[in-house]
């Protein structure tokens, strides 16, 4: 699917869909990580911010969110409020993450502005990434959902969406969509893999991915394998979101990115 300046505009057409734009950064030269989200959906708007410092949660909370359109598919700001007022800057073109009954795509991101921590202002520069999502997520069918983000340099990346139903036994038996992006340039992969080791609460604390890129000569897949850097467990009502952030390593290269869980509440 090619994504225009048209899909900025909110895509969800009634019914039961949904609409979500989220920014996320990583920055390991102060410690600091963290996800704007807003969403509507019928009969509701929402929004929630997350801060991670010193690799612990620093701000958890669903007011004062905000994400504006600066120039379309280029520039954006996301805020929250007495957290962090950022600027976010596209680095490559978008990356469908399209998955299941959503539609959508990612974009590599240079983010800066400043985080404020305990009444202390800070600046970020670093990597990130700006996505939009819309569609109906039927969660009377499905288990869990995957979003899987490595960002490397500033034309390198890994943008991975995976959902699972409830017939489905394992990773295996997943819907996945996946793109490396190479020189800016998102490349589609062929039977994208994930591995996933979970500590005994069932949050993620390692990864591994496996992407052949479909029209790429070789005889090997390129890999890269993460670790958990900071993490937090979010009670939503039915559902349970695990949000993490994880670094990680892929043919020379060392980066960080997001790994997100969202399932049914046991």
């Amino acid at each position: 699917m090619t994504f225009g300046p048209e899909h900025e505009e909110p895509q969800a057409r009634g019914g039961d869909e949904s609409d979500a734009v989220a920014v996320a950064f990583g920055d390991p030269a102060t410690g600091l990580y963290g996800l704007a989200r807003t969403s509507v959906s019928p009969g509701d708007a929402g929004g929630m911010g997350i801060l991670f410092a010193g690799g612990a949660p620093a701000a958890v909370r669903s007011e004062g969110v905000r994400i504006e359109v600066v120039e379309p598919r280029e520039r954006w700001t996301a805020t929250f409020d007495g957290v962090f007022d950022l600027e976010v800057e596209a680095l490559a073109a978008p990356a469908d993450a399209g998955v299941g009954e959503t539609s959508g795509y990612e974009q590599l991101c240079r983010v800066h502005g400043t985080v404020t921590v305990d009444g202390e202002q800070r600046t970020v520069d670093c990597l990130g990434q700006r996505g939009h999502t819309w569609g109906r997520a039927d969660w009377s069918k499905l288990a869990l959902a995957r979003t899987v983000s490595a960002w490397l340099d500033d034309r390198t990346a890994i943008a991975l969406s995976a959902v699972r139903s409830k017939s489905a036994k394992h990773h295996a038996d997943e819907e996945v969509n996946a793109h490396l992006v190479l020189d800016g340039t998102p490349r589609p992969v062929e039977d994208p893999r994930l591995s996933t080791t979970y500590d005994a609460d069932g949050r993620q604390i390692h990864a591994g991915l496996e992407l052949w890129v479909i029209d790429e000569a070789g005889e090997y897949p390129h890999r890269a394998a993460g670790e958990v850097v900071c993490g937090t467990t979010i009670d939503l009502g039915s559902l349970r979101l695990d949000c993490a952030f994880f670094e990680w390593h892929m043919e020379g290269r060392t980066g960080v990115g997001r790994y997100d869980v969202v399932r049914r509440a046991e």
